[in-house]
């Protein structure tokens, strides 16, 4: 039987091997010895009578009890954050996360988040693509956003500690008048041919544009030439109309005013969409985000992939490892 009074230290290094995927970088993250982390991790699995990693010499993975500790590792912790909190007479600092838009799957994750940290100031910006979002974080300008870490380069991703939220599935945004409007949904091979808009040209959201144009490339859509970064739903919606393309989206992607959203199936391309941060920020308004994540994910099926959709290689491997 798993005792009543499990140290939270033990909590904390099972978190940080949890959230790096390797010994290594964990200990260096909590300023202890590997061999003083190890012994954590092999006390933690005696005290709870399960194995919580699977450990290899080229990988480390969460087991299925491993990934059940997890949620509740997370919020014992958030408890003793806010337990020190209470008495600190010093609140945490405003946390600023950039959501890329309004009404998506990023805004549903915050929203969560406040109210799992009430006493928190969680500040909303909007300002579309990880590409800039990253490099904003890394700065220290911003705190965490969201977005397809795929995209990023390997330097840049080095930098950030991520955890994954969504396989959204990806949609087409039409213009009321298109005759692909009136379908419940639109099969990849019936865009053969097409021209549709990615955000070609907007160096804010490569990470988009490069998904799109693999996807693109398997399909035979053509992708719509650049357009003037539009800052703002009404410009966007002036620029696109003025394009007259079709617009790759999600299927939570906020509804505009003389267009309709159609699913894309056959099959089903995702969009996968992580948490990110920079490495080694300490703050209860990311422990908060993440909680969230792992709420709405298991409500909702976030991580689950449907039977035959499409998603690059590349793109599945970081979201089965956080990092």
């Amino acid at each position: 039987m798993p005792p009543a009074d499990t140290d939270p230290r033990l909590l904390r290094a099972f978190l940080a091997v949890a959230d790096e995927l390797h010994f290594t970088r964990a200990a260096a993250r909590l300023f202890v010895a590997q061999q003083a982390l190890s012994r954590d991790i092999r006390r933690l699995e005696r005290e709870l009578g399960a194995e919580l990693f699977v450990r290899t010499t080229r990988q480390v993975a969460l087991t299925p009890d491993g990934e059940r500790l997890l949620p509740y590792a997370r919020r014992v912790l958030d408890a003793h954050a806010e337990l020190a909190g209470a008495f600190s007479g010093a609140p945490a600092r405003p946390l600023l996360v950039d959501l890329n838009s309004d009404g998506a799957t990023a805004a549903r994750v915050l929203a969560r988040a406040r109210e799992l940290v009430p006493e928190c100031e969680l500040m909303a910006r909007f300002e579309s693509g990880l590409t800039w979002a990253a490099a904003e974080i890394l700065a220290g300008r911003l705190d965490a956003s969201f977005g397809r870490v795929a995209g990023l380069a390997p330097a840049v991703r080095a930098g950030l500690s991520t955890h994954p939220v969504r396989y959204e599935p990806m949609a087409l945004m039409l213009p009321v008048t298109h005759p692909l409007a009136e379908r419940e949904t639109v099969a990849l091979a019936e865009l053969s041919g097409e021209t549709v808009y990615a955000g070609a040209g907007n160096e804010r959201t490569r990470e988009w544009t490069d998904l799109a144009a693999s996807l693109f490339a398997a399909w035979g859509i053509v992708m719509a030439p650049p357009v003037p970064l539009a800052v703002g739903v009404a410009e966007f919606q002036r620029v696109m109309e003025k394009g007259g393309h079709p617009v790759l989206a999600v299927v939570d992607f906020p509804p505009m005013p003389g267009t309709v959203l159609r699913p894309l199936v056959d099959p089903i391309p995702l969009s996968p969409v992580s948490l990110v941060w920079r490495k080694g920020l300490r703050h209860p308004g990311v422990d908060a985000l993440r909680n969230a994540t792992d709420q709405l994910a298991l409500a909702e099926g976030w991580l689950v992939r449907p039977s035959g959709c499409w998603l690059p290689a590349s793109d599945l491997s970081l979201m089965r490892n956080r990092s």
